[in-house]
């Protein structure tokens, strides 16, 4: 809505300056044509106050009943008949005309603004107007996926709690324990994503939620080579949410790395810190933008949903590239009891 208001206007504000800029040539060019006509007049019958009168000489190069400016006049001259040598040089004063002039320039500048409103409550309207069926339509669109998130809630649980009750060494089992945990993941994102969540803390340790996601990524990323290290550090906050913060952020770390790259997951202190090898980033400060993807893959909301809920559970996150190598770092000091 934005944009296209300020399009809108900058192309309406174009045309209104090009046509005051013309409509004020024009206006001064009246001014002096009047004023010439006045001054004109004023020879045959010496009755209008604003001009004086003067005897000068006559020159070749001034032609008579012309408008001239000097540095303190605007001035026709007249011949006389009785006198060739000399013409009578009817003038008004330059200050007069500057100031007659400025009236005349305040005036269309008012105009102007005057006219510049108009246009900005038009182009407000026309945003209004143009965005409503869009507006209306993402609407629409949110609460059917509102719809889909909750119908999808139930087979989904259902599925998962069936396949604890089957054989887990079992690879089909296995292979689909994964992909409904990654749907079930992907319900969740969507789900923190469109609604607002009240979050509720709980007492967990920093290894058990690290070792939940790489048990689950790792199998899928065989042959990229895992390096965990991590202090057992204990945390108090959601714990749903900051899986899904971890979650989110090691799929990326997996899915946009390299056939011979790596995945280091370490903790510094109280930072956790997951670097692993890509092919690099184009904008890394547009990563976490609602929507932004630098591949065709995903839906852009992956980043966004994790700078949300850090910025939810206070915990701050940094990312570095260097070279090819993504760093991004957790910073949980106010999440953590030891």
């Amino acid at each position: 809505m934005v944009k296209s208001f300020i399009l809108f206007f900058i192309i309406i504000e174009t045309f209104l300056i090009f046509i005051f800029y013309q409509y004020e040539k024009i206006e001064e060019e009246h001014l002096r044509e009047n004023l010439f006509l006045e001054m004109k007049n004023y020879s045959f019958f010496f009755k209008d106050k604003r001009f004086d009168i003067d005897i000068v000489q006559a020159k070749k190069n001034k032609n008579p009943y012309e408008l001239y400016q000097d540095q303190d006049s605007l001035y026709i001259l007249v011949p006389m008949p009785a006198s060739p040598e000399d013409m009578l040089k009817i003038y008004y004063p330059k200050q007069a005309y500057v100031k007659h002039l400025k009236h005349l320039q305040n005036t269309i500048l008012f105009q102007f603004l005057f006219l510049t409103f108009i246009a900005l409550v038009i182009s407000i309207l026309f945003s209004f107007y143009t965005l409503s069926p869009m507006r209306k339509s993402l609407q629409l669109l949110e609460t059917f996926i509102k719809d889909i998130i909750h119908d999808l809630n139930t087979p989904i649980t259902s599925i998962l709690i069936n396949l604890k009750m089957m054989d887990a060494k079992n690879e089909e089992v296995e292979s689909i324990t994964r992909s409904t945990k990654t749907i079930s993941m992907l319900h969740n994102n969507l789900n923190a994503y469109l609604t607002q969540t009240k979050h509720e803390n709980e007492k967990f340790t920093l290894k058990e939620a690290v070792k939940e996601q790489v048990d689950f990524f790792a199998p899928m990323y065989d042959y990229l080579e895992w390096e965990i290290d991590i202090e057992n550090l204990i945390l108090k906050t959601d714990k749903n949410a900051f899986s899904r913060i971890f979650y989110n952020l090691l799929s990326n770390a997996c899915k946009y790395n390299t056939p011979d790259g790596f995945i280091k997951i370490h903790t510094k202190g109280t930072i956790l810190i997951i670097e692993n090898k890509s092919y690099g980033i184009k904008y890394p400060d547009k990563i976490f933008n609602r929507f932004y993807k630098e591949s065709e893959r995903g839906l852009g909301i992956g980043l966004h949903i994790v700078k949300k809920l850090c910025e939810q559970l206070n915990i701050k996150k940094t990312l570095q590239v260097k070279d090819n190598i993504i760093i991004i770092s957790l910073h949980l000091e106010q999440v953590t009891l030891n």
